[in-house]
C-alpha cells in the first residue's frame, strides 16, 4: 500500500520507488512554474526535508586581486556558499508553517561545520535554517 503526502506542491510517495517519483514530481514543477524562486525543487535525487538548507560551497580564490597565484596551503577557507535547495519550513507553536528564510541560488553565510552529503561525486553541506548567520545582497 503506497501513501501520498502533499508538502508545498512536492507529491512524495512512500514506497520502493520513492526517490524517482520525488524527482519526477519535483522535476515536472521546475518546468511548469519555469523557475525556481520559490526553491522547493528536489536537487538530483535529493530534497531537505523541514528547516533544511543544502548549499554548495564556492571555490577558494586561487589568484589575489594583484595576480599572484596561491599555493593550496595559503588558500583559506571558503566560508561563502551557495544555496542548491531548500525544505518546505519548520512548524510552529500554532501548527502553521514558517518557511525558510532563504531561497534557491542566495548567497549566504553558513555557520561552521553542516552535515556533508556528496551527490554525484560533488561534495555539498546540509544547514538548518537557524545555522545560516546571513545571506549576501548584491
Amino acid at each position: 500500500m503506497r501513501k501520498k503526502w502533499s508538502f508545498s506542491q512536492v507529491h512524495v510517495s512512500h514506497g520502493p520507488n520513492c526517490w524517482s517519483l520525488l524527482t519526477a514530481t519535483a522535476r515536472e514543477q521546475s518546468t511548469n512554474s519555469g523557475s525556481q524562486s520559490h526553491g522547493r525543487q528536489a536537487f538530483r535525487k535529493f530534497l531537505p526535508l523541514f528547516d533544511h538548507v543544502l548549499v554548495e560551497r564556492c571555490a577558494a580564490e586561487t589568484v589575489t586581486k594583484g595576480g599572484i597565484m596561491l599555493p593550496g596551503k595559503s588558500q583559506g577557507k571558503v566560508l561563502q556558499a551557495t544555496v542548491v535547495a531548500v525544505g518546505w519550513g519548520s512548524k510552529g507553536r500554532g501548527g502553521e508553517i514558517q518557511p525558510v528564510s532563504v531561497q534557491v541560488e542566495d548567497k549566504v553565510l553558513p555557520e561552521y561545520g553542516g552535515t556533508k552529503v556528496v551527490l554525484e561525486d560533488k561534495d555539498y553541506f546540509l544547514f538548518r535554517d537557524g545555522d545560516i548567520l546571513g545571506k549576501f545582497i548584491d
